[in-house]
């Protein structure tokens, strides 16, 4: 029997083995590398969602909330004087209920209106302007739940003008117990429905 002990060729196999061998392993690292580029874009988009999300939760409370409370408060009144922002407040029989009432008793709002979704049927959405001004965020806040207090919702301070450290007291006071409200809030990037982030806050009135 005669073997045949050519090995011509053996080179170009193993040239293209290790030609294939490079090829995966530089699929391999730009993929790696395209999959990181996404994951901090993504987060960076998050981030920025966020913030105007937290920056919905302190106009909500701080500037917001105690209007409300006042009676001669009106829509026209707030949103003109939030115009920079493009505030608008649906300040309507429901929103009046959840500033006031448990939710078993909010009989002026709709299931949508009640719902946990920031987006859907709003209590108040602002817009804040992004670099360039067309790309924006759009800032949804709503009440989803109330516990009522005790708390003056007056808006003034009531300060009892002749009192002093030492002055005696005859009046009885009420334990101060706040009014609680659980907030839903979302921002989201105008135009881009993914990048968006929600905020669930317990504020204490």
């Amino acid at each position: 029997m005669r073997y045949l002990g050519s090995q011509h060729g053996a080179a170009l196999v193993t040239a293209l083995m290790l030609t294939a061998l490079s090829l995966v392993i530089a699929v391999a690292l730009l993929t790696m590398v395209t999959t990181g580029i996404q994951t901090s874009a993504s987060q960076k988009r998050y981030r920025s969602s966020l913030s105007a999300a937290r920056g919905g939760v302190d106009l909500f409370t701080q500037e917001l909330m105690p209007r409300l409370f006042q009676v001669e408060t009106t829509v026209g009144t707030l949103e003109r004087e939030f115009s920079g922002i493009e505030l608008q407040v649906n300040l309507d029989n429901c929103l009046r209920q959840k500033l006031t009432l448990a939710p078993a008793s909010w009989t002026g709002c709709s299931a949508t209106q009640a719902s946990s979704d920031p987006a859907a049927a709003p209590d108040v959405t602002f817009r804040l302007a992004g670099p360039p001004a067309a790309e924006g965020f759009t800032v949804s806040t709503k009440i989803v739940d109330t516990v009522p207090g005790n708390t003056d919702r007056s808006g003034y301070d009531l300060l009892d003008a002749a009192g002093a450290v030492a002055a005696q007291d005859e009046v009885v006071r009420p334990q101060h117990v706040p009014a609680m409200y659980h907030l839903a809030v979302q921002g989201s990037r105008d135009g881009q429905s993914r990048e968006r982030a929600r905020l669930s806050v317990l504020y204490a009135y």
